[in-house]
């Protein structure tokens, strides 16, 4: 890989037969030690780590998950583990074809999103919602929402940053509990590290329908 490519290898934008296109290419780093402890590179890629998402609408570009609290960084602990995300966290960045509006979901989770391109309409069960720019942020602890890309009117696409820590079961007022999943199928996570095998998947977003109405998911 020549200098230039090894800074930037996911120069350009995003270019394919999904829906969202037009989008700078998120580059992943992942660092760690050799056998003298110095700190290295042990991969710079644009990622086979892709998984679509609100029927074929969005594409969630899985970063990297964790297992646990604290997490164990020892011989690759890791990379080996985190497959299984209790108590644990993932980080996916989230591209929104023009115009998607999410099913209405709740997360076992607390959320940190951060708008990184365009602008999103935030709608909770309540009715009330907000306007999320880029740079802006929201932290949502679990609760019943929606995602609405409203960048350019609707026509454009956009991206969200999000970081999922796994929470304990939530009781609500009326006795009913956020219990279900864990962070989700994100337990299928892709580390995409040489030696260390992954899962490339693709298909529509799952979860389940609660008696409620109301969509439970790992979106």
């Amino acid at each position: 890989m020549a200098a230039n490519e090894m800074e930037n290898p996911g120069a350009g934008y995003v270019q394919h037969t999904h829906p969202v296109h037009g989008l700078p290419r998120v580059v992943r780093h992942i660092t760690g030690h050799d056998a003298d402890g110095k700190s290295v590179f042990l991969s710079t890629d644009i990622g086979d780590h892709h998984r679509e998402l609100v029927n074929s609408s969005a594409i969630a570009n899985i970063l990297y998950s964790t297992s646990g609290n604290p997490v164990d960084l020892n011989r690759g602990a890791d990379m080996k583990f985190a497959r299984v995300n209790e108590n644990g966290t993932v980080c996916r960045m989230v591209d929104f074809a023009p115009g998607t509006v999410s099913p209405m979901h709740r997360v076992k989770s607390i959320d940190y999103a951060v708008v990184i391109e365009g602008s999103f309409k935030m709608v909770l069960d309540s009715g009330e919602e907000r306007i999320m720019h880029r740079g802006d942020a929201a932290i949502n602890r679990s609760g019943n929402h929606r995602w609405i890309n409203v960048t350019g009117g609707g026509l454009l696409p956009a991206r969200i940053l999000f970081v999922l820590q796994d929470i304990k079961d939530l009781t609500l007022s009326g006795g009913n509990t956020v219990s279900h999943g864990d962070l989700g199928e994100l337990g299928r996570d892709y580390v995409g590290l040489p030696g260390h095998p992954h899962r490339h998947e693709t298909g529509e977003q799952k979860g389940r329908g609660r008696d409620d109405g109301q969509w439970e998911s790992e979106f």
